[in-house]
């Protein structure tokens, strides 16, 4: 069983970046994601990858994509729970369908797929998880608010399994990221002025979320503002921090 880096959400933005930046390492990259054609492209580019087209927010995915890699003889050594959604609007306007999905792909996709590459990684003593979460994980999001809910859970729950895997040769971070240049503003419906204004690289950003891995860092922030906006909850009443993030013109 060869050991590979596993990229989720690989066709575009942070996971093409994630991508690009492991195989330069010298990583063996498999790279899933729903868009097979984005997936050849990037892989013809990158070289020493594996393609699987994949929609991790349906059923049995994660377990069918470790089985997939299984058979093709590769382990996953190191996971990029990167695959997600966004939706902006107020909660009862929004279809449920679209919200279910959302939920399905960020929270219980993202927790199955650690969960199967978790027995491997402990038999070896060495592995790696990066569950990208966002800047939105540390407030509540009127106008966002599943997405952000979503994204608590990733950043609770990854630091959960950090302190649990303490000793046990696994690294695990959670990525919070702040608005970054992707195509996640214009598909979630966040594409203002403001959210543009505020983007990072997504390169840097990707890059960020490599190195605080590599250190072992429970959760990684990029960027100064970014980190000051994670501790505004500690700086002023939740109350507050909701008619803040109402009022912002996503």
């Amino acid at each position: 069983m060869r050991p590979v880096t596993l990229v989720t959400g690989a066709s575009s933005g942070l996971g093409a970046e994630f991508a690009r930046l492991c195989a330069r390492r010298g990583d063996e990259v498999v790279l899933a994601a729903r868009r097979k054609e984005r997936l050849d492209a990037l892989a013809a580019e990158i070289g020493n990858a594996h393609v699987v087209s994949i929609d991790l927010a349906h059923g049995q995915a994660p377990r069918q994509l470790v089985s997939e890699l299984e058979w093709r003889g590769l382990r996953v050594e190191t996971l990029i729970n990167n695959a997600g959604s966004g939706l902006a609007g107020r909660f009862a306007d929004l279809p449920l369908t679209r919200q279910r999905e959302m939920l399905d792909l960020n929270v219980v996709a993202l927790t199955e797929l650690a969960h199967l590459v978790l027995p491997a990684m402990r038999e070896k003593r060495q592995g790696a998880i990066l569950n990208v979460a966002s800047t939105g994980a540390f407030q509540p999001g009127p106008g966002i608010g599943v997405y952000f809910a979503t994204k608590a859970y990733v950043l609770s729950f990854t630091e959960a399994l950090h302190q649990e895997l303490k000793g046990s040769g696994i690294k695990v971070s959670a990525l919070c990221p702040g608005p970054t240049a992707t195509e996640f503003g214009a598909v979630a419906g966040v594409a203002s002025e403001q959210f543009q204004k505020f983007s990072a690289g997504a390169a840097e950003v990707a890059a960020a979320g490599l190195k605080g891995l590599g250190r072992n860092q429970a959760v990684i922030v990029p960027g100064f503002m970014n980190k000051v906006s994670a501790q505004s909850n500690r700086l002023m009443p939740r109350a507050a921090m909701r008619r803040i993030v109402a009022s912002l013109k996503l």
